[in-house]
This record gives structure tokens, C-alpha cells and sequence, in this order.
């Protein structure tokens, strides 16, 4: 038997609750992984909220997506990405629909090495974030030696793209509130504070002019800036202003009108675990709860600056 988290009905963090079920046994091309951490992403909230749609049918609805942990059985011809699957790997598993559980069945394709660098909380939250990070950065076409401008660079998205773009050579400028602008800038890029007086903040730390746009934070500020300083909306990419495809910018995830990526995402993470490997890419755990505590981690993800990933502990 493991434990899993499921929301019992539409809405808020209070439908959520811990159950015990059975493990399903790995069939072929699946393996059976035990999780040591899951990351907490806000797409888990959108999808049992209703915000994406309310199928009484799919109710009581496993939670998560993401995990790290160690293989503990497998079934037969179950190879992932980097080749077969063995009982002890330790991996990190994107996608895995109901992955807040202490143990979870999944299929080998999801299943990716874990970078040894990285603690199991690290690995957790690297691989939603840091795919949709790589899908960004590859839709804006920025190269070495351009400007790019990342709304939202504190998040737990924004501060993978700052660190991939830094180590490709990429000068970023990143907003921020004033409480994390230390965070933004360890990582190489210029911070600036978002709010009141940006459009000069920008200006000043970009006066040769910037060359794309990677939003995250989906505020009409952020567009309507990247708009003015950007030539080409087409460079300007969001994920997360799926009201704003009239203006011709670039929207990339699960949205409305936008480019889901799929193949980039899926092979994102070997240029993620490459830059581990270097140690040149972190990620920041924000926060960690246990996994009866879901509900409260959601509740802390709602407030919208975490500074970081929350990482959830069977």
C-alpha cells in the first residue's frame, strides 16, 4: 500500500486528502519508483481547482507531476530515455500524473537519471520547471552575446532560465520583488524591481536595447513593457498571458493558443542534467512540507512569491 494525495472534489486546497492505495504491479515498459521528493508546481492547484476543466468523472484526482526517487521494480523491456531501467536507479520522473504518493507506477519514458549533484528536493523540481525553462529559451531563439528580459526571474522557472541563458552566454536582466533581487543576481544575471518605475529600471540596465522577452509572471506591466522595448513580438514569450495572443507574442505550456513543446520538453532533460553534471544550474527549494501537508503547500504557493520550488516529503 502507499499513500497518495487526491482532491475529493473541485476547488481549493481544503478538497485535498491523504489515502492509502494499492501499488499497481510495473507492466511492460513501466517501472515502479519510490519517492524520496515531489515537486509542487502551480499547474497541480489549476487542474483540481476546475480551471481546466471539471469532469465529475475524474474525481477522486491523484495530484502531481513530478518526482525523484529510486526504482523499485520493473517491468519487462522498460527503457527510459538514457536506456533500461534497473531496481535501485535513482531517477527523476516527468511526467507523473498523481506523483504526491510514497510510491507510484509509471512508464519508462518519464523516467530520467538523476544527476548525482543534486539532492533529492533539487531533483524533484528540476524537471517541470527546468523543460519549461529550455522550451522558452529555445522558442525566443536567444544566442550568446544577446539581451534577454525575464519577468518573473525569481520564480522557480525564471531562476532556471536566468541560470540556462548565463551559461550560454546570454546577458539577462531579471525583475524581481525587492526581497528577492539578492537571489536573482547570484545567478548572474542583473536584477531590477518590478512595479512602479520599471520601464526606466529596464532601460537603464539594457540601454543597448533588449532582444527578447521570457515572461513568467503574466502581468499586463510585463507585457505591454516587452511590447515597447522588443521589435519583434515574436521573440517575446509567456507562459502564462494566454490573454494576450492578440498582440503576436509567442505562448508556450498548456493554454489556450499556446505551443505545447512536447519534443523539446521531453529531451530537455539532458541538457539539464549536462549543466548539473557542470554545476552550473541549482534549484532553489523555497520551502519544504510533508506530504500531508499538501494543502498548505498549496496554500503558500498561492500567494504567488515563493522564491523558489516547494518540494513536498513522503
Amino acid at each position: 500500500m502507499a499513500k497518495r494525495v487526491v482532491a475529493d472534489s473541485y476547488g481549493g486546497p481544503e478538497v485535498l486528502s491523504l489515502i492509502e492505495s494499492d501499488v499497481p504491479a510495473p507492466g511492460p515498459g513501466e517501472v515502479t519508483v519510490r519517492a524520496m521528493a515531489i515537486g509542487v508546481n502551480p499547474v497541480d492547484y489549476k487542474l483540481y481547482s476546475g480551471a481546466m476543466g471539471a469532469d465529475p468523472a475524474a474525481l477522486p484526482m491523484p495530484v502531481g507531476l513530478e518526482l525523484s526517487g529510486v526504482v523499485t521494480a520493473v517491468g519487462r523491456d522498460a527503457e527510459g530515455p538514457a536506456g533500461p531501467l534497473s531496481v535501485g536507479d535513482e531517477v527523476m520522473v516527468h511526467p507523473a500524473p498523481g506523483a504526491y504518493a510514497t510510491e507510484l507506477t509509471v512508464p519508462a519514458s518519464s523516467v530520467a537519471p538523476k544527476p548525482p549533484e543534486l539532492s533529492w528536493e533539487e531533483a524533484a523540481g528540476l524537471r517541470l520547471a527546468g523543460s519549461t525553462a529550455v522550451h522558452a529559451l529555445t522558442v525566443t531563439g536567444v544566442s550568446e552575446g544577446e539581451t534577454l528580459l525575464i519577468h518573473g526571474a525569481s520564480g522557480g522557472v525564471g531562476l532556471l532560465a536566468v541560470q540556462i541563458a548565463v551559461a550560454d552566454g546570454v546577458r539577462v536582466i531579471g525583475t524581481a520583488g525587492e526581497s528577492h533581487l539578492d537571489s536573482v543576481e547570484r545567478y548572474g544575471a542583473t536584477a531590477v524591481r518590478y512595479g512602479e518605475g520599471l520601464r526606466e529600471r529596464v532601460r537603464e540596465a539594457a540601454p543597448g536595447g533588449v532582444d527578447a522577452v521570457i515572461d513568467a509572471s503574466g502581468t499586463r506591466e510585463a507585457i505591454d513593457l516587452s511590447l515597447e522595448l522588443v521589435p519583434d513580438p515574436g521573440r517575446i514569450v509567456s507562459i502564462i498571458a494566454f490573454d494576450r495572443a492578440d498582440t503576436g507574442i509567442k505562448l508556450i505550456g498548456g493554454g489556450p493558443n499556446a505551443d505545447p513543446g512536447t519534443e523539446i520538453r521531453a529531451g530537455s532533460w539532458r541538457k539539464l542534467a549536462e549543466l548539473a553534471h557542470q554545476g552550473e544550474i541549482e534549484v532553489v527549494v523555497a520551502r519544504t512540507y510533508s506530504l500531508a501537508e499538501a494543502a498548505d503547500a498549496h496554500r503558500f504557493l498561492a500567494d504567488g512569491h515563493p522564491g523558489g520550488k516547494v518540494v513536498l516529503l513522503p
